[in-house]
């Protein structure tokens, strides 16, 4: 793996904008990173599908997912005074909104910039200063000072799609990265890269690649890839969020720097269990740090591939970020690398027989 150039792809796929329902831009980069590993498709939810040449027929099918949305926003409302009232596009805590820059996308398919506002606090009383954030409180600011002038100068509809304004940056000295969109940008660069890796192997299963639309607002995405692909067994790679900042050390399963996370349970997948344990036997067995995790909450792809067909056994090789959900994310290189090797080395491993004991 080149790593300059795979710092270069990720930057680019993270600074796409693509938040649920608008991932034009995000697939249109993806599009043209994957153009020499396979044939291109995609379907009317802008899943776009990438399906490794040279197959021979009769092999199982190995769907590998990744999801190219990002949390954002939408323009609800335009007030008379030129702000705009906003819905939340993903999940995202009120107190980490206000005061940071988004891009707003106008009617030309310019990205405008403005910053999401609150009440200053020179204008609240005591007891408005301790209440909670609330995101039906703030608005986005782009300069304007009407509603007439947000529809015919800044040319900017009802139900504008809305991306956090910020740049990927690479740290050489701390090997770490920050961005936006690491949920799950960091994975639809996993996913190139580890074609990139197989390249011209000869494998026992079909690989098609699937990078789906959709999956911040329910997995939605994923529920129409995986009826497309058929899988026989699937590989989803996540930008998780890692807790080491957050839990008491010892409750810590997923920090940066120490590899990726192999979760055995989320809000809506319990782990095909004996698929797993290939993961996990085959990270010790090549030397590749990784990190169990049991969540109570959360949910990936994995949640609507393995429930489809007659069943699929799915693992999830989440790369751990900080700040999900968030307008910035810290991730470390060589989780992503890391990542990347394990996936190849499982998909290597795969063959009819060994899915069928899964």
């Amino acid at each position: 793996m080149d790593k300059q150039k795979t710092i270069a792809m990720i930057g680019d796929i993270s600074n796409a904008p693509g938040v649920s329902g608008f991932e034009d831009a995000a697939i249109a980069v993806i599009r043209d990173y994957s153009r020499e590993l396979g044939e291109l498709d995609e379907d009317a939810m802008r899943n776009l599908y990438l399906r490794r040449p040279g197959q021979r027929e009769g092999l199982p099918v190995l769907q590998i997912d990744a999801h190219s949305d990002e949390v954002g926003f939408m323009v609800r409302a335009i007030r008379p005074n030129g702000t705009l009232d906003f819905i939340p596009l993903g999940g995202w805590v009120p107190a980490t909104v206000s005061a940071h820059r988004v891009l707003v996308r106008n009617l030309d398919g310019r990205w405008i910039p403005g910053i999401i506002a609150s009440r200053p606090p020179h204008y609240l009383t005591e007891a408005q200063r301790k209440e909670a954030p609330d995101l039906n409180t703030m608005v986005i600011d782009v300069g304007a000072s009407s509603g007439r002038e947000i529809r015919e100068d800044f040319r900017i509809p009802i139900a504008a799609p809305v991306v956090p304004d910020v740049r990927f940056e690479y740290l050489p000295d701390h090997d770490l990265m920050i961005g936006k969109g690491f949920d799950n940008r960091l994975g639809c660069a996993a996913i190139i890269a580890a074609l990139e890796e197989l390249k011209g192997a000869e494998l026992q299963v079909h690989v098609t690649a699937a990078f789906a639309a959709q999956e911040e607002v329910g997995l939605r995405g994923a529920v129409v890839t995986a009826q497309r692909v058929k899988p026989d067994i699937a590989i989803v790679f996540e930008g998780c969020p890692a807790d080491d900042t957050v839990v008491e050390p010892y409750a810590v399963q997923t920090a940066i720097k120490k590899g990726p996370m192999l979760r055995h349970i989320d809000a809506k997948m319990i782990t095909n269990p004996r698929f797993q344990r290939l993961a996990l036997d085959t990270a010790q067995a090549k030397g590749i740090p990784v990190q169990e995790a049991v969540r109570t909450g959360g949910s990936t792809n994995g949640g609507a591939i393995h429930l489809s067909g007659q069943a699929v056994p799915v693992i999830v090789i989440g790369i751990p970020v900080r700040y999900i959900h968030t307008h910035y994310g810290i991730s470390a290189y060589s989780d992503f690398e890391h990542s990347v090797h394990l996936a190849c080395h499982i998909i290597r491993s795969l063959d009819k027989n060994s899915i069928g004991r899964f």
